[in-house]
């Protein structure tokens, strides 16, 4: 009994979808839940799993193909016994020799010659007598011109770009053609943070099963900076702008497939262990290609880490429709001025990106103020000061 593989709603907004790569091929077993096709929408990648155990029959939608929700893009047997043409090439596999011409009827071949038609036509095939002097020419004659690179020197690869990664293009042009978009730095001493986390991190860890990272910091911070400057959680809708009384932050993640910002929702409302493990936990699934699409959609501010690639300074992209996003980057030991003296502490620039049609550079410089003094206090995160 053949069982249609359908493709599934993938959110409200979501109603076309390229196929990916095809996990499975045709006469290949499979079991009920085992992914069988990768599925590329404009918010995530997603992995189809099989709704029954049996074999993968045809395959209506090649890879690169679009389809959209609810069409057929295969055939399961539940039986799971395979069709002997799902499999062409299983019947001369006890053979040791290669399948003859015979076995290929999708290359035709000429007819083979009688003997003496043979000998008829070998001596057309030699070359003319005229060529035979050129090998025993004088060495200058032999000489050519410069040898040309080889072709393996020069080979390219043309790989069509996946529907999220051409989503994403689009987004970050648009935000750059449509916005005001300015960037302002500042760096952040933390010290403070990182005596915590080691004084700390034996013990969540073994409570919470994760370790102590530094974007939780980073987002209760957003959230408490966010309360005081509401330009910064709101964005343009029309010739309106609206403010946003919740904080859901959109967390940068480089996931299987190319980057996705996943959301935490209502952080203000998370402690500072539970923001940590729901960002593990978006983070882990990113790159086993296992976030929902709603899982990608409606952030009102955004976080940035390019400090885990060993960026050191960047201007980070806006994410519309929001106003700002947060640049975090790496973390290097400089000598900075404290209290009259030369000290080294473990420094990390930071950079605001904000749309100044509704943030002007007073309320991006605060924020960033705001997230320097809370993260070199972390107290304050705590206490929610």
């Amino acid at each position: 009994m053949a069982i249609e593989l359908k493709v599934p709603s993938l959110g409200e907004s979501v109603t076309e979808v390229e196929i990916g790569a095809w996990l499975k091929r045709e006469g290949d077993t499979v079991n009920k839940d085992e992914n069988v096709v990768t599925l590329e929408s404009e918010k995530a990648t997603v992995d189809l799993p099989s709704p029954v155990s049996g074999t993968l029959g045809k395959i209506v939608k090649r890879t690169g193909e679009k389809a959209t929700v609810g069409d057929v893009i295969a055939l399961i047997e539940s039986s799971g016994k395979a069709k002997a043409e799902a499999k062409p090439a299983a019947a001369p596999v006890s053979a040791p020799s290669a399948p003859s011409v015979a076995s290929l009827p999708s290359i035709p071949s000429a007819p083979e010659p009688r003997p003496a038609e043979r000998r008829k036509a070998e001596p057309q095939a030699q070359p003319a007598p005229a060529a035979a002097p050129v090998a025993t020419a004088p060495p200058p004659a032999q000489v050519q011109g410069p040898k040309a690179p080889s072709a393996p020197d020069r080979q390219e690869e043309v790989v069509p770009m996946t529907l999220l990664r051409r989503t994403v293009a689009h987004r970050l042009v648009e935000a750059q053609q449509t916005m005001a978009m300015l960037t302002t730095f500042n760096e952040i001493d933390l010290s403070a943070v990182i005596a915590l986390r080691k004084q700390y991190q034996e013990s969540f860890t073994k409570r919470y099963g994760i370790k102590l990272g530094f974007m939780s910091f980073f987002v209760k911070a957003a959230v408490e900076a966010l309360k005081a400057i509401p330009q910064i959680n709101a964005s343009i809708r029309g010739n309106d702008i609206v403010y946003h009384h919740y904080y859901d932050i959109g967390v940068a993640i480089g996931g299987g497939k190319g980057l996705v910002v996943p959301v935490v929702r209502n952080a203000e409302k998370l402690g500072l262990a539970e923001v940590e493990q729901a960002v593990a936990d978006l983070a882990a699934r990113a790159k086993a290609n296992q976030l929902k699409p709603d899982e990608l959609q409606g952030g009102t501010f955004t976080i940035t880490n390019g400090g885990v690639y060993g960026s050191l300074l960047s201007t980070p992209i806006i994410n519309p429709p929001q106003c700002a996003i947060l640049g975090m980057h790496s973390i290097q030991e400089r000598p900075i001025a404290v209290e009259g003296n030369i000290v080294v502490r473990p420094m990390m620039y930071v950079a605001l990106s904000y749309d100044h049609r509704i943030v002007d550079g007073r309320e991006a410089v605060t924020f960033l103020v705001q997230i320097k003094e809370m993260i070199e206090k972390p107290a304050r995160i705590l206490l929610e000061v």
